[in-house]
Formats: C-alpha cells, structure tokens, sequence
C-alpha cells in the first residue's frame, strides 16, 4: 500500500488505541479537586489504573471508593505536595504497590490572591511552594522509578492561561510568576527526559468553573468582563480539561514533547 519511505501502517490495529490508556497506571496528585476529579475519571473510563492522591486522605479514598464502585481500577493515598520528603516517600509507595507509575498527571496548584503593594513573603511562598516546587520534585519523583523501568512515560502538568498573560486589575503576581516558571521547567524536563522516550507537556486552561474561582465569579463585574474577552463566549468547564489532558497522557501525543496546550476558548488568540 506503500512506495518509497512511508511506513506501512496497520491503520486499525495502530489508531485504534490511539486514546486509550489500557494497563497503564495514572498518578494524579490534586486527583480529588475541580479539575482532577474529572481528569481522573476520563483516566479511568480510558482504562487507566488511577492513583488518586492528594494531602487529605479521606478525600482521596471517597474519590478512590467512587470509581471503583462504578467497575474501574483506582487507588487512594496521602501526598503532601508542601514537602519534598513526602512526595519521594508517596511516589516510591504508589510504584512499589502497583509495580509502576506510567502517566504523571500534576493537579496541585492554589492562588493566593495579593495586590503587588500588599504581596507578603509567605503568601508568595506558599503559591511557589504548591505550583512550581512540587512539579519540579513530582517529576523528579515519577521520573527516577521511569527511567529506570525503561519503558518511557508521560508527564503533564496543569498550567493556566496566566503562565503566558497578567491578568488586569487583580493580585497576581504569585500565580503568574510560578505558572510562568512551570512553562520553562516542562519544557527542561522535556528535553532531558527526551532520550528516556518520557513526553513532557502542559495544559493551560483559562478561567474554569471550580471552588478555586468562586469568589471571583461572584463579582458580576469581573464575571462580565470576562465572558465579553472569550470568543467562545463562555468559561470552562472541568470537563473541558479532560480531552487535552488524556491526549498528552496517551500514545495519540507519541510525538509531542515540551508543549502548553492553551484550552482557553480563544482569549489568547486575539487581543
């Protein structure tokens, strides 16, 4: 079917799976918020053993209870992503339970909203700590026990549409500096983890509807304003991640390495 160089390509057999992440083990720190919640299940329904993980246990178990009630493969643990110690001790735990971790999916991040004139140490710390130091050691974390499997891997890290635009009239500074900083670490790690065959990519989502934004969203003004910038003409849904986050978890993104998926209903495409 083929002349020259192109490859032949048993199309059925080779883009049916294309999606799918049968046998494969997710690791999903910040599994049981907004956003991770979702990813979770869509990890799950793809076939997906998923580890579900984040600081509050209980959490994390009724999340893991949920799925695996309605018939899918899925595991709850502790990780508290403010220390270093804990995220090596959580990972080594999670691979040594289920013989591997083939798919980092990095949901930790929180917003602690400050005027620049009023941004303190420890605020701008601890947005640091959760959103840019945590990716840095999850990855390293989830990397080390990859490597050395030798059967490549996937990472994908949760952005935002700020790691590439300031954001007018609000406290900022912290959120945009360290999603910012979280754009140069992927695409770091994207490339020293190139040679392993491990893919390393971002999803940026712009303003979406979850317990981190209500108080934003309960200023009609704000809520106004924003939805007149979205060509789309409204704002994100949890589900709306989903897709893009299982394209660079799956074979489909074999290619793709070092990316931020901007999934922000064209607010970046225009001024």
């Amino acid at each position: 079917m083929t002349d020259g160089i192109t490859p032949r390509i048993d199309f059925q057999k080779e883009l049916s799976g294309l999606f799918r992440l049968d046998d494969k083990v997710v690791f999903i720190p910040g599994g049981y918020g907004g956003i991770g919640e979702a990813i979770a299940w869509g990890a799950a329904l793809a076939g997906a053993t998923v580890i579900v993980a984040g600081r509050d246990e209980n959490k994390a178990a009724a999340l893991a209870n949920s799925l695996t009630e309605a018939g899918f493969k899925c595991d709850g643990t502790r990780i508290d992503c403010m220390s270093v110690a804990d995220i090596r001790t959580a990972v080594d735990e999670a691979t040594k339970r289920h013989g591997r971790i083939d798919v980092l999916i990095n949901c930790v991040g929180i917003q602690r909203e400050q005027p620049l004139a009023e941004v303190t140490e420890e605020a701008f710390d601890e947005v640091y700590a959760a959103n840019l130091k945590a990716a840095m050691f999850l990855a390293q974390a989830v990397a080390r026990h990859q490597i050395a499997a030798g059967q490549g891997g996937r990472h994908v890290h949760l952005l935002s549409v700020r790691s590439t635009l300031g954001l007018r009239a609000r406290g900022y500074s912290a959120y945009c500096a360290t999603k910012g900083g979280l754009v140069m670490l992927i695409k770091q790690h994207a490339m020293e983890l190139a040679p392993h065959q491990i893919t390393v990519n971002g999803v940026a989502p712009t303003f979406v509807y979850t317990e981190m934004i209500r108080h934003v969203m309960e200023n009609d003004e704000f809520r106004r304003g924003l939805l007149e910038r979205i060509p789309l003409g409204r704002i994100a849904d949890p589900k709306d991640i989903v897709g893009p986050a299982l394209f660079f978890a799956s074979p489909a993104s074999g290619f793709v390495t070092g990316q931020n998926l901007l999934v922000d209903g064209g607010i970046t495409a225009s001024q």
